[in-house]
């Protein structure tokens, strides 16, 4: 078979949608990876044995009035380039991963009456993977939903292939505590606000690997180095796992790919929720990762002095 595939903008959406059609074409069918055109897409497929091909779509939500109708105005020619595209590809099915790139495909495949199929990385569903579920043939779920989504089935998050190389890092073998922050590949200004001064207020040994995002290194280095704490400070990491293997525990927002690897590596976690996330998503992602115990939720407005409690708390576990 040859199986569109999409997703865009974000890897939450871009890296598990990556994984899929990993594993599709290793078990022999062919790929038509389609996106938006953005850098961090051209990257992941990057290698890739897909045929890569791009439509202009923007987002809708969260959006002001001129850009919800530009995103509206571009769906018509969305859908007649897929419908050009499925033809001359002679595509069978797709499977979208969510956002508004996905709405104009699916449409196409409607019309052309072939199968949809939608994945959701979140604990709420999106717009758009709740505007499509009602016409696809199944509806994957990275985590439990309670709703009536009909004909779904809870799979987990796809990941990537982070078990494919060993650690680069020591496997920590003293008493110290070993702890890997990150916020992403654009960082998290309250992780880098914010947890240099936390630790510095924690009385133990602790050894600090800290992503910031790019432009952020000088000044949440400069944090650091205030509160007298020897951390290792980076915009980005290429290889994570290499940093969740090395470490205790991970502090991270709670973004369903990121949470998704750390708990598939065995590795606890404190989640801070980004609050401006559309429906709260992340808080919910975060609260079914700790109803699970693997991990433990922190909301910003709790402020520091509480971060500072929690953290102790999980640092005198591991102590134990």
């Amino acid at each position: 078979m040859k199986i569109l595939v999409s997703a865009a903008k974000t890897g939450g959406h871009i890296f598990p949608a990556i994984a899929v059609a990993d594993e599709l074409i290793k078990s022999g069918h062919d790929v038509v990876f389609l996106g938006g055109g953005e850098k961090i897409e051209i990257e992941a497929v990057s290698g890739k044995n897909f045929n890569y091909q791009t439509i202009k779509m923007n987002g809708f939500r969260g959006k002001n009035t001129v850009l919800k109708i530009k995103s509206l105005i571009l769906i018509p020619l969305g859908i007649i380039n897929v419908l050009n595209l499925i033809r001359k590809e002679k595509i069978d099915a797709m499977i979208g991963f969510g956002g508004f790139i996905t709405v104009p495909p699916a449409i196409a495949f409607k019309i052309m009456r072939k199968p949809i199929f939608t994945h959701e990385q979140n604990s709420i569903q999106g717009s758009a993977n709740k505007m499509l579920s009602n016409h696809s043939t199944f509806n994957f779920l990275g985590f439990p939903i309670k709703n009536n989504l009909k004909n779904n089935i809870f799979s987990g998050n796809p990941i990537r292939n982070i078990f494919s190389k060993k650690p680069t890092q020591d496997i920590n073998s003293s008493n110290d505590i070993n702890i890997y922050v990150t916020g992403g590949s654009q960082g998290a200004e309250y992780l880098n606000k914010n947890l240099p001064i936390v630790f510095g207020q924690i009385n133990y040994k602790i050894n600090i690997k800290h992503q910031c995002g790019v432009g952020k290194l000088s000044d949440v280095k400069t944090l650091y180095l205030e509160a007298n704490i020897d951390a290792e400070v980076q915009e980005f990491y290429k290889n994570p796992q290499s940093l969740i293997e090395w470490s205790d525990f991970v502090i991270t927002r709670s973004g369903a790919l990121s949470i998704s690897e750390i708990s598939s590596m065995g590795r606890g976690m404190v989640m801070i929720p980004l609050p401006s996330s559309i429906d709260n998503h992340q808080f919910h992602n975060a609260k079914y990762i700790e109803n699970i115990g693997m991990g433990i939720v922190h909301s910003q407005e709790n402020g520091r002095s509480d971060l500072e409690i929690k953290l102790s708390q999980v640092i005198d576990e591991k102590n134990l």
